[in-house]
This record gives structure tokens, sequence and C-alpha cells, in this order.
């Protein structure tokens, strides 16, 4: 997506959250047909896709300086869906999800097939059959894992921000896995990959939630991220939902080495950790 759609994107959620805020707001909403018409009084061309205009300033453009200004403090502004060619600007605790710094790195074999390596498309795709040939969503949740369904596209449904009434919102999940763990119980992982440029947003969270709970509502609901970081470590994020707060309960950085790299003192340091945490 070009720098111009992002900028276009910026003046456009400017004009339309001009026009609508009032101080002490924590909700603006706004439709499809309010970005058009945004572009026309500010004279600009018609977008050829208001879809690509809500991507950008979700996942690739911040937000202007002074919408964030208008959050209250430990909050800030995220685009949710509203309904059918509904959005809703919403103060959350965060929008994007960043990696912590300094966080410990775990070292873990690599079990990647060689030809899955070589002909991996994208870093989405890469990143995805990572998580899957080394079982990291195992490793990282203590469930056993099994993969459901990729790129589950799908619809939920929400309270229409303008007039309140049912309406379906279009979603996609970019892998799903059922978990079993040590009780028998079953659970649903929905799980949000990105790798280059774009960053993680808690509406892909909120949205995977609603996934979960409308489409296996008998199931646990364990929603987790993963995202590239700087030398192929991969990031995974685990999640929960209170009070229609989310926030990050689990956060492991993980790097997939030859076999052979891995040590004995290093394995002996893993093992000391599992033994002290273990009840």
């Amino acid at each position: 997506m070009s720098g111009k759609t992002a900028s276009l994107a910026q003046q456009l959620i400017e004009k339309i959250f001009v026009e609508r805020y009032r101080p002490g707001m924590q909700e603006v909403s706004f439709t499809r047909d309010d970005l058009i018409a945004a572009a026309r009084d500010i004279g600009a061309n018609r977008p050829k896709n208001i879809g690509d205009i809500v991507y950008s300033l979700r996942y690739r453009a911040s937000l202007p300086e002074m919408i964030q200004q208008e959050a209250p403090s430990g909050r800030e502004w995220a685009i949710f869906p509203g309904g059918n060619a509904v959005y809703t600007l919403r103060t959350v605790p965060f929008n994007l999800i960043e990696p912590r710094q300094g966080l410990r790195t775990i070292r873990l074999p690599d079990s990647t097939p060689g030809v899955i390596s070589r002909y991996s498309l994208t870093d989405e795709q890469a990143l995805l059959a990572r998580v899957r040939y080394n079982r990291l969503l195992d490793v990282f949740t203590g469930l056993a894992c099994y993969p459901l369904q990729s790129h589950l596209r799908t619809s939920i449904t929400i309270s229409n921000a303008i007039d309140g009434t049912p309406s379906s919102s279009q979603v996609e999940t970019d892998d799903l896995y059922v978990g079993l763990d040590k009780h028998g119980a079953h659970h649903i992982l929905p799980v949000q990959a990105k790798g280059g440029s774009d960053a993680l947003s808690v509406i892909q969270v909120w949205q995977d939630f609603r996934v979960a709970e409308q489409k296996f509502p008998a199931l646990i609901a364990r929603p987790v991220a993963a995202q590239f970081l700087e030398d192929g470590v991969i990031a995974l994020f685990e999640f929960e939902e209170t009070n229609d707060q989310i926030t990050i309960i689990r956060e492991h950085h993980y790097n997939l080495v030859p076999p052979e790299e891995l040590d004995p003192a290093e394995l002996a340091a893993y093992r000391t950790t599992a033994e002290s945490a273990s009840p």
C-alpha cells in the first residue's frame, strides 16, 4: 500500500473525527459513505477501495496526532468493526501489539522441512509453516494442538454502531487449531500472523474472540498471535478478555536453530528452569 494511500486515509479519518468528536467521547462511529463524502469535501478523488483506507489506518499508518491526543491517559484509539459498512473508533488500553524488548529468547531445534523453507512465498506463510511444523503452539500453551483450518473466512454478528440492530461483519483468521489439555478440556486457538512491515492489532484479537464465542461456544477461547522479529525470531502472544478489555497474558520468543547448535550446557539450563517452574 502506497504512502499516498496512507496520507489520504489520515486526512479522511481526521476530518470525520473533527466533525463528530466531542470531549469525553470514547467512541466515534462512521460509515463507508462518510469516508467517500470526506474525500469529496477535501477535493480528493473518490477512493477506489475503501477497504484499503481502513486497512491502512489499522495496520500501517498511525492515526493523526490530533486524534491520538484526545485519548484518555493510558489508552489509545483503534478502529473496530461497527456493523455492515460501519466502523467505530474506540479507545483501548493498546492498539498495536508490540514485542517486549529484552525478553529471553528460547532456542529450539528447527523441524521445518527444507522444501517448505525453500518455497514459502510470503513472510506470513513462512511464519505459519514454522509454527505448525515445530509445534510451537504446543510448546507455548502446554496443550496438544491440532490444525483445524487455515485462512478461515467467516462472519460474526455484532450490534450495528449506528442503529443498534444486529449486523454481520466479515472476518478472517490466519489459522485455527483445536487444543486438548491434561484434564481433557477442549480449547479453540485462532492464530493471527504478521510478517514484513504490517503490525498485529488488538482488533484482530477482538475478532478472534468473537469467532470463538459464536462459532465454538463450547470450547475455551485461547487466541494467539505470531510475529517475526529480527534474525527470524518468532514472538508468540496469548490473550484474555475480561470486562470487554483484552490483555496480553503470555509472551515468549523462540529461535529455531539446527539441532547441532544446541549444546549440553544450554539444554541443562533449560532443564533447570523447567524443574524450578514445576508445581
